[in-house]
């Protein structure tokens, strides 16, 4: 692995991030197999590993607990917590009260004094961000955590975020998470820039759009019934399996299994730091290895851009982020009597 610096922190971070989303319940119930997957990641040379409170309720968590046991100093551990943890409305959210409890609750499952990257897992537009802010520099103060940083936050928080900590004397988010992929290159725009500009170092999620650049969803095939249940919409987008079809040509001229164009695709670009792999199983950890030394050439990386042009989405996931403008109409649209420009 050729390690690289997580933004301005001087952490170094392999290309690749362990993600722990499907340890647990979720995923793969089996304790014992997600920590040889997660143990077979860390002898490959990935440290970094990235999980989440609401992981299968807290359970992603005490696994990855398990599988540090002994190894824990030559981990870059990250976690991320803002997603409803019970049905309480004080446990959710970015808030100071929160925010504390979730980083204790965390540091119990994993079995650890600290984390090294904590993450608001999504903005929290009820809560200013100053209170956000100066609630993780305590953190970081108290030595529970070395660095913290954001999770699929638009460029105008981000820099919101950064202005807000220079004039109240607070640390800075160092990392952001977005979802970045082939299919999912909105980021390219503004996301990626702004974080280069601020230095901030960012582990894109679902390089894989979600499972659709693993070759397993087709126009001939639909989705499974298990995930459809889930509301996994993206994986019948006709748009989406179209660019699939066009992609997995590509692949086949290229030489190479999809899953490895989409990943050294997602590693390329000069502003991620790291990205994210979610596997399930050991023989999707082994398929994600093998393609690890991918170099795409700028002609394929050319191809690429021909079929989802640079900036650009096409749908989206069913996962990202939608700020409240676009959910609630009243924020985007004038009450019916004062719409007229007479």
């Amino acid at each position: 692995m050729q390690y690289r610096t997580l933004g301005g922190t001087g952490i170094k971070v392999s290309p690749y991030c362990l993600g722990a989303m499907m340890f647990g319940a979720v995923g793969n119930p089996d304790h014992e197999e997600s920590v040889r997957i997660i143990h077979k990641a860390l002898d490959a040379g990935i440290n970094f590993v990235d999980t989440a409170d609401a992981y299968s309720h807290g359970e992603s968590e005490e696994i990855v607990g398990k599988a540090l046991k002994g190894r824990r100093d030559d981990v870059v551990l990250a976690t991320k917590a803002h997603l409803p943890m019970g049905d309480d409305p004080n446990r959710r959210g970015n808030s100071r009260r929160w925010l504390t409890r979730a980083l204790d609750d965390s540091l119990r499952r994993l079995d650890t004094d600290h984390v090294d990257l904590y993450q608001v897992h999504r903005p929290d537009p009820d809560t200013d961000v100053e209170e956000t802010l100066s609630a993780l520099t305590d953190l970081v103060r108290a030595g529970k955590i070395r660095a913290f940083g954001t999770s699929t936050f638009p460029a105008s928080d981000l820099v919101e975020a950064q202005w807000t900590a220079e004039r109240r004397g607070l640390l800075r988010p160092r990392a952001e998470q977005p979802p970045y992929s082939i299919l999912n290159r909105g980021v390219e725009r503004e996301v990626l820039p702004v974080c280069e500009r601020y230095g901030v170092g960012t582990l894109v999620w679902s390089p894989l759009a979600g499972g659709l650049l693993t070759g397993r969803y087709r126009k001939d095939r639909p989705a499974d019934t298990h995930r459809s249940a889930f509301g996994f919409q993206h994986l019948r987008d006709e748009r989406r399996l179209d660019a699939v079809e066009r992609l997995l040509a590509l692949a086949e001229k290229a030489g190479l299994p999809l899953t490895h164009l989409a990943m050294a695709f997602a590693i390329a670009h000069p502003g991620v730091t790291s990205a994210i792999l979610g596997p399930r199983t050991m023989a999707h950890l082994d398929d994600l290895l093998t393609g690890a030394e991918t170099v795409l050439s700028d002609e394929v990386m050319d191809e690429i851009d021909a079929i989802v042009p640079p900036g650009t989405d096409v749908g989206a996931l069913d996962m990202a982020y939608q700020p409240p403008a676009l959910q609630h109409a009243p924020l985007r649209r004038r009450p019916a009597g004062e719409r007229s420009a007479a």
